[in-house]
């Protein structure tokens, strides 16, 4: 099993950045692929991001492509999602999520162990 905490959200303004982490204990960090997704109040949790185990391969959601980036740190055991150009659509709590099996794939139903999530506000 692995456990998953998330830190670093909060409130920023609307084209500010902000960057979310996921701390990991447990089994070794890189033995899963991870994701962040995130739920907006009354909407779904959806998809929008996932790295590798090795950090070589990446997805976003065409929502968020090209203003955010994942990346982790497998000696700190550390995922992390660096959100730039916010915009008042991305306030959610954001979540991130562990995958034991190979892929990295953008269904909730594909990752087997999640954090407690992170709340995001964009101001506009």
């Amino acid at each position: 099993q692995v456990q998953l905490v998330e830190s670093g959200g909060g409130l920023v303004p609307a084209g500010g950045s902000l960057r979310v982490s996921c701390a990991a204990s447990g089994r070794t960090f890189s033995n899963y692929g991870m994701g962040w997704f995130r739920q907006a109040p009354g909407k779904e949790r959806e998809f929008v991001a996932a790295i590798t185990r090795g950090g070589a391969g990446t997805l976003y959601s065409d929502s968020v492509k090209g203003r955010f980036t994942i990346s982790r740190d497998n000696t700190k055991n550390t995922l992390y999602l660096q959100m730039n150009s916010l915009k008042p659509e991305d306030t959610a709590v954001y979540y991130c999520a562990a995958r034991d099996g190979l892929g990295i794939p953008l269904t909730i139903n594909a990752y087997d162990y999640w954090g407690q999530g992170t709340q995001v506000t964009v101001s506009s």
